[in-house]
């Protein structure tokens, strides 16, 4: 299941740079995760600084 970013998000953009399937773009406030795109991989769950990209329910 693909991972989401919560309200945790302080848009640095980290998870995005650390994608390998260019799944992560800025949204309207924040970053987000394109669920069709995303391989489940964990890295940018890794690199976020905030904790703010957690498995979605």
């Amino acid at each position: 299941m693909a991972r989401i970013i919560t309200d945790e998000c302080v848009s640095c953009g980290t998870c995005a740079g650390d994608c390998p399937v260019e799944a992560i773009s800025m949204g309207d406030s924040q970053y987000e995760i394109d669920p069709d795109k995303c391989i489940d991989c964990g890295a940018c769950e890794g690199s976020c600084p905030t904790g703010a990209i957690v498995e979605a329910e």
